[in-house]
Order: structure tokens, then sequence, then C-alpha cells
């Protein structure tokens, strides 16, 4: 536990800062206008802004994403906890983006496009699981400095890592419910619960191309988890021993488990670190902490990718 206290130094006033989420108009510029624009500079970069911003701050509203650091409590490890967990989110976000148009891709029969998105999916994972490295140097008793602070906030409730599970087809109804009250969260959240995930989508792309699927996979219920079927393991089967470049089906089986094995990897990050720093005591939402995370880690979201490593 950290012996001095944080210091905070301020960056922003907030009482300035536009809090629209809208983007901020901005002009476009060009080539031609860039190239001009050096030339009145010589070269150097321009600093005379007029009015009560930047086009830097503009772009991204920098100064309102940067209003939003404001941790609970004194504890000198709160402002890393806090800011890594902002960070997550926006991670989150970035790889459901991609899973959203790989699936989008699949339905379109664009496989080498979605193959593409993810490998950049994968990217986001391995970013994310490298954010417990961060984390990690937080240690138990600086955790305990703030973790009362944190009432039952925690990430299980995280709608935006709801959404990424949603969509790689862990679903669940329960974890769902928890946004029900969120008026302006909740509509996306019930509609990516009962709409066939990425799996899904490649599934039906099998079957499209006269590989035989199961009609009770190929019509189920959308929200509930999905289960390994023996069809579906028949087709990756027939699939994977024809193991070239030319197999773009193939090519999506490695990108999908390659997917896999780095979002297993954050999990397990995620659990070894929630176990050094709480052991076995209870999660601060209600779970039963460590215990919750670890059978976390053993859920495959495509199992038939794994099953057929036996029959190799």
């Amino acid at each position: 536990m950290p012996k001095y206290k944080p210091k905070f130094p301020k960056i922003v006033e907030a009482e300035g800062v536009d809090t629209s989420p809208l983007p901020r108009e901005m002009p476009i510029s060009t080539d031609e206008s860039r190239y001009n624009t050096s030339k009145k500079t010589s070269g150097k970069p321009v600093t005379d802004y007029t009015g009560n911003s930047n086009p830097y701050i503009d772009y991204q509203s920098i100064d309102l994403l940067l209003s939003l650091q404001n941790p609970r409590s004194k504890a000198y490890d709160e402002m890393c906890f806090y800011i890594m967990g902002q960070v997550k989110e926006i991670l989150f976000r970035g790889l459901h983006f991609e899973l959203f148009n790989a699936r989008e891709q699949i339905k379109e029969d664009q496989v080498n496009n979605s193959i593409e998105i993810i490998s950049r999916a994968t990217g986001f994972v391995k970013y994310l699981a490298d954010s417990w490295s961060v984390l990690s140097t937080i240690k138990a008793e600086g955790f305990n400095e703030f973790r009362d602070y944190l009432g039952t906030a925690s990430g299980q409730l995280s709608f935006m890592y709801r959404h990424v599970e949603f969509i790689l087809g862990n679903k669940s109804i329960r974890m769902a419910s928890a946004h029900k009250n969120v008026p302006h969260v909740w509509p996306e959240i019930e509609k990516s619960l009962h709409t066939p995930s990425l799996y899904d989508e490649v599934i039906f792309y099998l079957n499209r191309e006269g590989y035989e699927i199961s009609k009770d996979i190929l019509e189920r219920d959308w929200s509930k988890r999905y289960k390994a079927n023996s069809s579906v393991k028949d087709a990756w089967l027939a699939i994977c021993k024809n193991p070239s470049t030319e197999n773009k089906l193939f090519q999506l089986a490695e990108s999908l488990i390659t997917f896999e094995e780095h979002y297993a990897i954050y999990r397990w990050k995620h659990f070894i670190l929630v176990k050094k720093m709480i052991g076995y005591k209870s999660g601060t939402g209600g779970s039963a902490g460590v215990g919750w995370l670890e059978k976390v880690t053993e859920h495959h979201f495509f199992p038939e990718l794994w099953d057929i490593r036996n029959d190799f």
C-alpha cells in the first residue's frame, strides 16, 4: 500500500466543457488545403486557433473525455483502476464494432473480408489482455483502500462487455436483465440478446455452402447460449481436413480459433489478477468472485473448433 496520498493535477475546467456526445462541427481538409497550410506556416504546426477549442480537441471531444476521471476515494491506486476501467470500455466498443462487421460480411458471403476483420478483432483482444499488466501493479492492500467505494459496481455490469459476449454467442437472459432499468441502454441489449451471433451466421454460411447442419441449430432460441452440435463438428472436421491457403473456410476456422485463444488469455489473466487481489472473497457485484471467474475461463464460443482437435 503506498504510504503517500495522491495529488490530483488539474487538467480541465469541467464547467467549460461541451458535454454533448454528438460530433462537433469541423471543417474537412484535403491534400491541397493541407499543402497550402504548410506553405503558409513554413511547415510548422498551426497554433493560432480562434474560438474556445481546436480541431484536435473537437475531433474526439478530448476535453470531455479527460474530464471523466473522477475517483471516489483518496486511495492512491484508485486512479489507475478508474482509468483502466474506462480504457477497457472503449476497447470493448472497438472490439464489438469489428465483430459486428465481421458478422455482417459473413451474412453477405464475404468470407475473406470477415477473416480480415476478425484479425483486427484479435488485435483488440490482445490489447485488452495487456490491460491486466497495468492493473496487476495494484496490490491487495491498495485495492482494499478503495474497494468499499465501489458499492455493488462490477465489471459484470458492463453493457459493452455484454454486447461483446452476446455477439459471440454467450447469451444470458439473467445478465441482460441487469440493464432493464436503463432506457438508453436496454433496447440494444435486448436486441443483441435475441439476434443470431457471429458464430450462428458462420453456421448459416456453412449450411448455404452445402454442409448438412441440423435444423435445431438453424432454427433455435437465439437468447440461449450456444451449445456444441455434432453436425457443426462434422462440417468443420470435413473443412479442416483440407488445411490449405486456398480453403477460405479453413482460414475462417483458424481465424476464429486464434481469436478465441487470445480471448481465453484475457479471461485467464482476469481470473488470476482477481485471485491475487481478493482471494476467495465475494465479488462486489454479488458473484462468487474468483469462483465465478474460474467457471467463465472454461467457456468456449466456438466449441466444435476445439473438439475437432481430438480427431486430427
